[in-house]
C-alpha cells in the first residue's frame, strides 16, 4: 500500500485524537475514511519510521507530500535554518512547515500560517481553524509551553482577566481551556 497526503492526513488527525475526537470523527465522515483507515495509516507510518529501510525526516515527508509548494531559510539564533512546507486538502487556509536544521535533520514540523500569523479575536480561535502564532500574535503576554506528548504544544494566554490555556497538535488548535 502507497502512502501519500490521504495516509499522512489521517496520521496527523490520528495524533489530534488526543485532544478533539470530536473534530477527527467529523474529517473522517468529510474525507469518506473509516476509523479503520486511520488506524491503518497511523500503523504504516510508525512501521516506515522504525524501518530500515523506509526514507527518514524530511525525505519521509517528501515521499508522502511529494515536492514542498515552498522552501525558505528561516533564522533560529545564530543558525540558519531551512524551511518546507506543503499544502493540504484537509486545512487548505494553512501549511505544514517542516524546519531543518543546519545538518538537513528535521527539529520541528507543525501547521503555520502561509502569510504571517493572523490578530483573531478570542471568539474566532475555532479548532483547526488557527495555528501557535496566530495566539501568540493576538494575545499579547501569551507564554508557548511544550505539551504532554509527542508534537502536543500549549499557549497560556489572558483573556478579559481569566487566564486560558490553547492546546496545540502539529502547532494546529484543539481546544481552548480555561485555568
Amino acid at each position: 500500500m502507497g502512502f501519500g497526503v490521504r495516509q499522512f492526513e489521517l496520521t496527523l488527525m490520528h495524533r489530534m485524537r488526543d485532544l478533539n475526537p470530536e473534530r477527527v470523527e467529523d474529517a473522517l465522515a468529510e474525507m469518506h475514511a473509516t476509523r479503520a483507515e486511520l488506524r491503518a495509516a497511523h500503523s504504516q507510518w510508525t512501521r516506515m519510521s522504525y524501518s530500515r529501510k523506509a526514507p527518514k525526516g524530511i525525505s519521509a515527508l517528501r515521499m508522502a507530500l511529494g515536492p514542498p509548494a515552498c522552501r525558505g531559510a528561516k533564522p533560529a539564533g545564530s543558525l540558519t535554518c531551512e524551511l518546507v512546507r506543503w499544502r493540504l486538502p484537509s486545512w487548505p487556509d494553512l501549511e505544514f512547515e517542516a524546519l531543518l536544521g543546519p545538518g538537513g535533520e528535521l527539529w520541528n514540523q507543525w501547521f503555520v500560517r502561509p502569510s504571517s500569523a493572523a490578530e483573531l479575536a478570542f471568539s474566532a480561535m475555532k479548532p483547526w481553524g488557527c495555528v501557535v502564532g496566530d495566539v501568540v500574535n493576538s494575545f499579547p503576554g501569551a507564554t508557548q509551553l511544550e505539551g504532554s506528548a509527542p508534537h502536543h504544544w500549549s499557549v497560556d494566554f489572558t483573556h478579559d482577566g481569566t487566564p486560558h490555556r490553547a492546546r496545540f497538535i502539529y502547532g494546529l488548535l484543539q481546544r481552548v481551556d480555561r485555568l
